[in-house]
């Protein structure tokens, strides 16, 4: 399939590379839970579309996110191993959709902070061929291509992934529906109100901090209604006094950014069902908070 571009020269290679791009990102991304990692994997798929034999790629865009995904595959496997040195719950790093709107916009499955955070739960190849398949809409002989797998092995890997998933979460509250939780809940989390919270929490959330060992960020999940209003109401004088809270977008939906002093200290992104909230998830880690907080959207 042309491209209208001459991808001989070094000029059209890059016109077609920063074509696909959004869409090689968003790929990797939903792969690696990391932007910062998939720039990284990006710039390598770069390299290696210079180095190619272009005149003898029919389909350009297939052969980048060809490429694309077996990278992202090949550095996730790298990327568990030293996950599990991590200190405390690893939660995916967020992004400012407002800044990147194109990120969401083939379709939002598999963008949600919550979703990315499951995601890590399945193999790199399962993680990969849902993505592909549910975020992208690839037909699943294009998939088979790319994996270097059997089309039957493919709809296997993507209908596991898919129970997988459906497994582990509920049928989620509309976005509106999560921002008045997540609304009731930041009023009640910031007083220490506990019939409050315990109002808008399901019976069996989980609260995640990823701190990567920084003090005062929990280092193992806080499970239960009691347990997690228990621990936020403790926490409310020490934590909320000096701080200033904003609503922002991550990953295509409503999150609370909260600063002190201007220097943005927790992220806060929530999933929500008919229950009330599911999962908590606090992003502390400054290497992760930078680049959402300096964001040009943010």
């Amino acid at each position: 399939m042309g491209t209208g571009y001459d991808t001989d020269s070094l000029d059209g290679a890059a016109q077609v590379f920063l074509a696909a791009r959004p869409r090689l990102f968003g790929i990797v991304y939903r792969v690696l839970g990391s932007a910062t990692e998939s720039e990284d994997i990006l710039q390598e798929v770069w390299l290696r579309w210079q180095d190619a034999d272009r005149e003898a790629v029919r389909e350009p865009a297939a052969f980048l996110a060809t490429v694309t995904t077996r990278l992202a595959i090949n550095h996730a496997q790298s990327a568990r191993i030293r996950r599990e040195s991590y200190t405390g719950p690893w939660l995916p790093e967020p992004v400012d959709t407002r800044a990147d709107p194109q990120l969401g916009a083939e379709r939002a499955e598999a963008l949600d902070l919550a979703v990315l955070f499951l995601l890590e739960k399945l193999n790199p190849v399962e993680r990969a061929a849902y993505v592909l398949r549910e975020a992208f809409d690839y037909p699943y002989g294009r998939i088979a291509e790319m994996l270097e797998t059997s089309e039957a092995n493919t709809r296997q890997l993507v209908s596991r992934a898919r129970k997988r998933l459906s497994a582990q979460r509920r049928e989620p509250a509309s976005p509106a529906a999560r921002r008045r939780l997540m609304e009731v809940f930041l009023a009640a989390a910031q007083t220490g109100d506990l019939a409050a919270l315990e109002g808008v929490l399901a019976e069996d959330v989980v609260s995640y901090t990823d701190g990567n060992g920084m003090r005062g960020a929990s280092r193992i999940p806080v499970v239960g209604r009691q347990r997690v209003s228990r621990y936020l109401a403790a926490f409310a004088p020490r934590f909320w006094p000096a701080t200033e809270v904003r609503w922002v977008e991550a990953n295509g939906a409503p999150a609370v950014l909260v600063t002190v002093g201007g220097s943005a200290v927790a992220l806060l992104c929530a999933e929500a069902s008919s229950r009330g909230l599911e999962r908590l998830l606090w992003v502390m880690n400054p290497d992760k908070l930078r680049p959402y907080a300096t964001s040009p959207a943010g």
